[in-house]
């Protein structure tokens, strides 16, 4: 422990001159001191001089009174013996945050399903009435994949024909036949508002069907050979098709 210059009540006259001053403006801080009269309370505490004009060690010693206890020590006189501040707690470590999560996976592309129905079976030649078997085929064919359709968002009912007569009869006679299936698909429970007609007439011939016969006189054996052409192609779009 640093050197400490003790001053007491007993160490005479001049001591006690010096006490005397002292108390004429004691800052409660600084009790345990000797202090002057005059000055500053915080700066009032007397020091051992300087010798030879230099300020040394001496000059940093305070003057401490008889009643003078550690519990009295001020950090300018006795910094060994008061308490230091506590260290300020470490800085928290940095917190990383969390990926953020991953982007919800798209929804499923719409599924379609296309379904060609023989005009053969759904109706007769020249007519756009369903026939027994033609309902049949519906039921078989489209009603029964539709019940494995989560979210349907429309069927596509289109119609063709053959060469036999005009493109302006035979693009009435698809349109016919388009709503005939469409008409019987709602009977089945089908929303109407997610169906959609459209007749072809006869712009779009099956590929790979060659029917070289004359017309009139082999036109029983040209209407059976383009019988493949007579038909009728459901289109079903929806999500969640079960395979």
């Amino acid at each position: 422990m640093k050197l400490r210059l003790i001053a007491t009540m007993a160490a005479g006259a001049a001591a006690a001159t010096l006490c005397s001053a002292a108390f004429g403006q004691a800052n409660p801080q600084n009790s345990g001191y000797v202090l002057f009269g005059y000055g500053q309370p915080n700066a009032n505490i007397w020091r051992s001089g300087s010798y030879g004009g230099t300020p040394g060690v001496n000059d940093t010693l305070c003057w401490r009174t008889g009643y003078w206890t550690p519990a009295m020590a001020i950090v300018e006189c006795d910094p060994d013996l008061v308490a230091k501040p506590a260290a300020p707690p470490p800085p928290a470590p940095a917190v990383t945050p969390p990926p953020p999560p991953p982007p919800p996976a798209p929804p499923p592309a719409p599924t379609v399903q296309k379904i060609t129905l023989a005009t053969k079976a759904l109706f007769d030649f020249d007519k756009a009435v369903l026939k027994p078997e033609g309902r049949a085929a519906i039921d078989r064919e489209v009603i029964s994949r539709l019940k494995d359709v989560s979210k349907l968002e429309l069927v596509l009912v289109t119609g063709h024909t053959d060469r036999i007569g005009s493109q302006a009869y035979n693009q009435k006679l698809s349109e016919r036949r388009a709503d005939a299936v469409r008409d019987y698909l709602v009977s089945k429970g089908v929303a109407k508002d997610k169906i959609e007609t459209l007749g072809m007439g006869k712009t779009q011939p099956v590929p790979g069907v060659v029917c070289n016969q004359a017309y009139p006189k082999e036109r029983k054996a040209l209407i059976e050979c383009l019988a493949p052409n007579r038909r009728v192609e459901v289109e079903v779009k929806g999500e969640g098709v079960k395979r």
